[in-house]
């Protein structure tokens, strides 16, 4: 199965990509993952990657487009892949059409715009462990406390509120073409399916509502 997953920052895109992975046993595959192993392995593209990020420039979408072929050639891609953040662009997914990558699967996570700017803006962090705890839904036993050192807890930067609705706007803004071109694709005769996915729920809840629209395609 070849899938793209799409999802705003918090819509839980992260869980649920490392869930599919695992499920139907594909690797889930990001640019910047592709970029940094391309240069660690100095391969062609990687050093041309490599010289293009050292000028403070941005990777050019032929060159990813070369290293996402590349990497879909790999041994661990024979049962699909899952392209996680990718592609971010109307281009880059016309790009990856016509180089002929056959895309099964388009799901998006959807979660409201208020509920995600609730989940990432009352998200607290102990900066020494990682623990993460929430205002609402699991906050510490004494406010702004970590239940275990009793240190303070900090609010990340992009954890802000107007941060989290500057991320929202790029993301809508991005990815709105990209929804309706997947959506025309399986509206056509082609074989890639889009399926929405209701974000609000269980991780379980989630986890079951993609699984039962895979198998129906499968």
């Amino acid at each position: 199965m070849k899938i793209i997953l799409l999802g705003a920052p918090g819509a839980g895109k992260g869980t649920q990509a490392q869930f599919m992975s695992k499920h139907l046993n594909i690797p889930q595959i990001s640019t910047g993952d592709m970029l940094r192993a391309a240069v660690v392995n100095q391969t062609d593209l990687g050093l041309k990657a490599k010289d293009i990020m050292e000028k403070g420039e941005l990777v050019p979408d032929d060159l990813i487009l070369d290293l996402v072929k590349d990497r879909i050639n790999e041994n661990d891609c024979v049962n699909g892949f899952l392209f996680d953040g990718f592609p971010r662009t109307l281009e880059q997914a016309s790009a990856l059409k016509d180089k002929g990558v056959a895309i099964d699967c388009v799901i998006e996570i959807i979660v409201d715009d208020n509920e995600i700017i609730q989940r990432m803006s009352g998200r607290r962090v102990h900066p020494g462990s990682g623990r993460t705890y929430h205002i609402t839904h699991n906050p510490p036993k004494k406010e702004n406390i970590d239940n275990e050192t009793g240190e303070p807890l900090i609010q990340r930067p992009d954890d802000n509120e107007e941060t989290v609705k500057k991320r929202l706007a790029i993301y809508h803004e991005q990815t709105y073409p990209l929804v309706e071109f997947y959506k025309g694709l399986s509206n056509d005769e082609s074989s890639t399916n889009y399926i929405e996915i209701n974000g609000i729920g269980s991780i379980e809840e989630i986890q079951s509502q993609i699984t039962d629209n895979i198998e129906k395609i499968a």
